[in-house]
């Protein structure tokens, strides 16, 4: 780009919507051609200009400010670039149209009886429509239940689209096939958790989706084997923290948790044992150490044990630990 031709650029860009001039604070960016302080920010090629010799001193900028300014409905639709994200945990994934239930015109009377009937016919077709194969009609039960089991366990959102993902990986490759959709839902949403190393036992799992633990381990296991999945295994770790909520222990207590469960660990005390089993006793150590009244009932309930599990363990690891409870 010739000189000329770039100043009348820099000229026209402190006249234009997309440009703007910078302020000058102190250390401001200085041509280094003319050593102007001068500088034009282009929004719409993402350059930087000098207003005085034209110089484009950088190239490729990101706009990090806000993606644009609305004061009006009207305003906001004119302006976007783009629509919603896509969401795989809707069979869809959230980009087809819907027909709402309201019966009601744009500005918000009711339509006539014929209006009625024709637009409830246009919804009826529209959702057959939406489900024309068999993945798709899989899909849409799955989905579903996969978002219902996820909410009863919490999962965030990230977590839902993940297991989503996941549930279309498998139903492309065809694992589907000859399976019950509850056993390969509840495969994904226990592969997710791991993966995201949230504490979510099979259990856990089986009593919100009423499948067996067996059967979820076991699909959970060919899924992982046909996918190539590497999933790393969920330590007893993972649960001090989700103990430490509910039962609402202090800082002091859950320090002293930690630093039993690492005796424990370098003592190989956790091995061949259960995982929420060494956790309670270790709670229940750590509460009577530190004089946190927690009964055994309670620690129990928080993590799915009996109150028989909590003295057998705590007996032992206190017993190579040396503590005295």
């Amino acid at each position: 780009m010739a000189p000329k031709e770039k100043q009348a650029k820099a000229q026209k860009a402190t006249h234009g919507t997309t440009q703007e001039e910078l302020p000058q604070p102190s250390g401001a960016i200085v041509c280094p051609n003319c050593g102007s302080r001068r500088i034009v920010r282009d929004y719409e090629r993402g350059e930087l200009v000098c207003a005085d010799c034209g110089l484009v001193i950088a190239e490729h900028l990101i706009d990090m400010g806000a993606e644009w300014r609305a004061y009006s409905t009207d305003e906001l639709k004119a302006k976007a670039r783009g629509g919603a994200p896509i969401k795989y945990i809707r069979p869809d994934k959230g980009l087809t149209t819907e027909i709402d239930l309201y019966n009601r015109d744009i500005r918000g009377l009711k339509i006539s009886g014929k209006k009625v009937a024709q637009i409830s016919r246009m919804r009826k077709w529209h959702k057959r429509s939406a489900v024309s194969t068999s993945i798709e009609r899989n899909l849409m039960i799955a989905l579903n239940e996969l978002d219902r089991i996820a909410s009863y366990l919490a999962l965030s959102k990230d977590v839902r689209e993940d297991a989503a993902l996941l549930y279309r990986q498998v139903a492309e490759k065809g694992l589907v096939r000859g399976r019950l959709i509850e056993n390969v839902v509840s495969a994904v949403l226990y592969a997710t958790c791991r993966k995201h190393a949230i504490p979510r036992t099979l259990d856990e799992i089986a009593q919100v989706s009423g499948v067996d633990r067996k059967e979820i381990g076991r699909t959970f296991r060919f899924i992982s084997h046909e996918l190539g999945l590497k999933i790393p295994l969920g330590g007893p770790e993972q649960l001090i923290p989700r103990v430490s909520t509910r039962l609402k222990l202090p800082d002091k207590t859950v320090a002293k948790i930690n630093e039993l469960f690492d005796e424990a660990m370098k003592k190989d005390l956790v091995i061949g044992r259960g995982p929420q089993g060494v956790v309670a006793a270790i709670v229940y150590i750590a509460c009577e150490l530190t004089d946190e009244k927690r009964t055994q009932k309670d620690i129990a309930d928080a993590l799915g044990v009996t109150e028989v599990t909590i003295r057998n363990r705590y007996k032992e690891i206190a017993k190579e630990l040396g503590v005295d409870v």
